[in-house]
């Protein structure tokens, strides 16, 4: 049976009593609770393929549209089926729609936004994951998984039809030569005399889709090619070996731990808005200070709250030292460190990614990264669960803020600035 003491934030939902039963009832072990929290990344995989096959046929807007059929379909047998099976494909057809958007999302909002509000609109992408994570906590709170997973169902309904009238990237219509299409969009979207000074800029450059056979090895061909998906499979490296994802599903198991001053239930609730009023801050400020700056601070001071989280975690394991008058320092330092994460390490790399690639290879980059980012959040994920049981929390503690350490330096040497530059000067910077 599932024991509840050290069971992970599964689906992102806050458990009580009502919900223990249920998972008791299905015979749920602690090793499929585990699985049970990482079935999205397969789906994320399934949906990154996906998007890499119909994102130069279909174009990125209708992509984004279909997003809706697998998102309702996985709330419906979440909330309603009456078996574990129902659960593990519930989360993997999420999983297909959350690849289909992260491969599709930020490549929409890079290709029809201006490069002095790029950087606010692109780093929205994770805002509002962080916002739907607490949406679901809140929920869940108040209601039945049922009732929960009913509104929550409403969302990609309200997405599918408010979404439908906007228009298609003119990028990628000018890849598919439609040339009066994408000027009539840019002037939807710029107004009449800069739509038409940027269809004239856009028309300038070779934009028409390159052939499946031929694009893998065109893309890699490229310097500039190559150094864009360095970076961004760095970027969604340091995401997760800082732990990101993993102490998201298991902040419920520190906060109970250290219960002293807040419940386990009332500790994750403040965890998750505390990410979306940071990612909200984020948002408005990276187009001020620079995704650089932001991004080295964040991993810095995301770097140092682990540090102080592995060492109280090594210290109350491993020593007869009294902490029971610093309890309160483990949550506090957790909570400290999702500011921080908010601040750029969650954002920047998504917005950097909508950023740094040629449009005729977006498609095919941003669906590697997501690959790259599902299946390394499994393992990653699994590796926090495995060394925590079998030794103790301050061991995957530590490799996180080693990783992150090192993350640190080769950003700083490695990752140039992008803010307030257009695709080209973003291409020759990488090309040096």
């Amino acid at each position: 049976m599932l024991e509840s003491e050290e069971e992970p934030c599964l689906m992102l939902i806050v458990f009580e009593t009502r919900f223990f039963s249920m998972f008791q009832l299905l015979q749920i072990s602690h090793n499929e609770a585990s699985w049970l929290a990482v079935a999205i990344f397969p789906g994320i995989v399934v949906g990154a393929v996906v998007a890499k096959c119909f994102a130069k046929s279909c174009g990125p807007r209708k992509l984004i549209l279909s997003t809706a059929l697998p998102m309702l379909v996985s709330w419906l047998l979440i909330g309603f089926s009456g078996d574990k099976i129902s659960y593990f494909v519930g989360r993997f057809l999420g999983g297909i729609g959350s690849g289909i958007s992260f491969s599709t999302v930020p490549m929409y909002i890079g290709e029809i936004s201006e490069p002095q509000i790029r950087g606010f609109l692109s780093s929205l992408c994770p805002v509002f994951v962080v916002f739907g994570m607490l949406f679901i906590n809140v929920l869940c709170r108040l209601f039945s998984i049922s009732i929960s997973a009913l509104i929550a169902s409403s969302i990609p309904l309200i997405n599918f039809v408010t979404f439908f009238w906007m228009p298609e990237s003119p990028i990628w219509l000018l890849s598919k030569e439609e040339s009066k299409k994408a000027k009539e969009n840019l002037i939807v979207l710029r107004g009449q005399d800069n739509g038409l000074k940027e269809f004239e800029r856009l028309s300038a450059l070779n934009l028409q889709s390159t052939e499946e056979k031929t694009e893998f090895l065109q893309f890699f061909k490229a310097k500039e090619n190559k150094k864009a998906l360095l970076i961004a499979l760095g970027l969604r490296s340091v995401q997760q070996l800082c732990g990101s994802t993993a102490l998201t599903f298991y902040c419920q198991t520190i906060f109970r731990e250290n219960d002293k001053i807040l419940s386990p239930g009332s500790a994750t609730i403040i965890f998750f808005c505390l990410q979306a009023v940071f990612s909200v801050f984020s948002s408005f400020i990276v187009d001020i200070f620079g995704r650089r700056p932001l991004f080295l601070v964040s991993l810095s001071c995301t770097t140092l709250t682990l540090l102080v989280l592995a060492l109280y975690t090594f210290i109350k394991s491993y020593t007869s030292i009294d902490l029971e008058n610093i309890s309160i320092l483990a949550p506090v330092t957790l909570l400290i460190n999702v500011i921080f994460l908010s601040l750029g390490v969650r954002n920047i790399p998504l917005l950097v990614m909508s950023e740094i690639f040629n449009p005729k290879f977006k498609p095919l980059a941003l669906s590697i990264a997501t690959i790259y980012y599902a299946f390394l959040a499994i393992i990653i994920t699994q590796f926090f669960r495995i060394t925590k049981d079998a030794i103790d929390l301050s061991f995957p503690l530590f490799c996180f803020t080693g990783f992150s350490l090192v993350s640190l330096v080769l950003y700083y040497f490695f990752v140039p600035e992008t803010n307030n530059k257009t695709l080209e000067d973003i291409q020759k910077t990488l090309q040096t």
